[in-house]
């Protein structure tokens, strides 16, 4: 069958890039055909005037600062240039679409048999290009397509589509064949709100086996970790910093990150290249190398369950907390996740070891009752 692909626009993502080369992946070892629509990447307008605004307030002060916050197309070819080469290499794509017409067009071009929405936080507005494209609305009323919805998110356990939109996406969800969604919550926020069933299942990382991420690693030149804890945060504070460093005394551990040598915002035009983002192959041997992580990621939580690792998951809820809520409790490991106020010097996880023999059990569990979902939907 022909299958494609409706996600989060492939950008500078690790996790949201790894859940769709793993679904594009389960499917074709199902022996699909598939490809992933190659949506573009469209920044809110406060990204795209935030270099004008900063060089306005900024220049009269010091006007050799670097105060770009935007790459420029050739600079962003250069930053992104590892992660571009691993979508290049692993997940097969459409050409590049920005549009709904656009995406029409690609419809009639590919002529695809099945649709698949997901994963990540594609049923969340404000990270959607188009909402109710994720609800298939080029497609809409065409029942010969099989339309699926495979772990979609809405990121949160609130409601925060708009009356218009509410009614729009249930009447288009209620053309689908069969409803996953990535968080238990979800379930509840497709009947209530779209007037549909959902099932819970796997997020897509989680179908694949660990060592098919050590197939990429080992296919890959990367270089050993610079250190053996591996903290994976994306939004930085001193709370944090203060948990990294308490959890390195502690377990008497050297922290370690992944990032580039330095952020566009504090480079000249002339260091660009000290911009480059790290491989994935390299962030993922990071969560090898580790011997404990600290991470406020829903996909760094992910990955160090698949490489069975201690870790601590650190609460962020302007990203979703509902992801890590949802994800833990399906494995019995709820207590890896902390909130704040805490104080880890009085907090037994640190040396609290994880049971990942009855993680895996849990985890082969869903790995079937989601391949299942997959194979029953897609039959004719």
């Amino acid at each position: 069958m022909k299958i494609g692909i409706l996600t989060q626009p492939l950008h500078k993502n690790y996790g949201g890039i790894l859940q769709n080369y793993a679904l594009q992946k389960i499917l074709k070892d199902m022996g699909h055909k598939v490809w992933t629509i190659d949506r573009n990447f469209n920044s809110h307008w406060y990204s795209k005037y935030a270099s004008i605004i900063k060089r306005i307030l900024l220049k009269p002060f010091n006007r050799n600062a670097p105060i770009r916050v935007r790459p420029t197309k050739k600079e962003e070819e250069i930053i992104t240039q590892y992660i571009r080469a691993f979508i290049k290499n692993h997940i097969q794509t459409t050409e590049k679409i920005t549009t709904t017409k656009q995406l029409t067009r690609l419809h009639q071009k590919y002529a695809f048999e099945a649709y698949i929405v997901g994963s990540d936080q594609v049923w969340r507005p404000r990270y959607s290009p188009c909402l109710t494209n994720y609800f298939l609305d080029f497609v809409e009323n065409d029942h010969e397509i099989k339309k699926i919805a495979y772990a979609a998110s809405f990121g949160v356990d609130e409601w925060e589509f708009t009356q218009e939109q509410t009614k729009e996406c249930a009447q288009l969800a209620k053309q689908f064949h069969a409803i996953s969604v990535r968080e238990d919550s979800g379930v509840e926020l497709c009947k209530k709100y779209l007037d549909v069933d959902a099932v819970h299942l796997l997020d897509p990382t989680l179908l694949l086996r660990k060592e098919d991420y050590l197939s990429l690693i080992n296919n890959a030149s990367t270089t050993p970790s610079k250190g053996d804890l591996f903290v994976y945060i994306l939004d930085e504070d001193e709370k944090k910093t203060n948990i990294v460093n308490e959890v390195a005394k502690q377990k008497n551990l050297t922290p370690f990150e992944l990032l580039p040598k330095q952020f566009l915002i504090e480079a000249d035009k002339n260091e660009i290249e000290k911009c480059i983002l790290p491989p994935i192959e390299q962030w993922l041997r990071a969560f090898v190398d580790a011997e404990f992580i600290i991470t406020d990621s829903y996909h760094g939580a992910i990955f160090s369950i698949i490489f069975e690792k201690p870790f601590l998951a650190i609460g962020n809820e302007d990203r979703g907390l509902t992801r890590f809520t949802s994800l833990l409790n399906l494995f019995d490991i709820e207590n890896r996740l902390i909130y704040f106020p805490i104080k880890l010097t009085n907090y037994s996880i640190i040396d609290k070891a994880i049971d990942y023999s009855h993680v895996n059990s849990l985890h082969q569990e869903e790995k079937e009752k989601s391949i299942n979902f997959l194979s029953s939907s897609l039959k004719y």
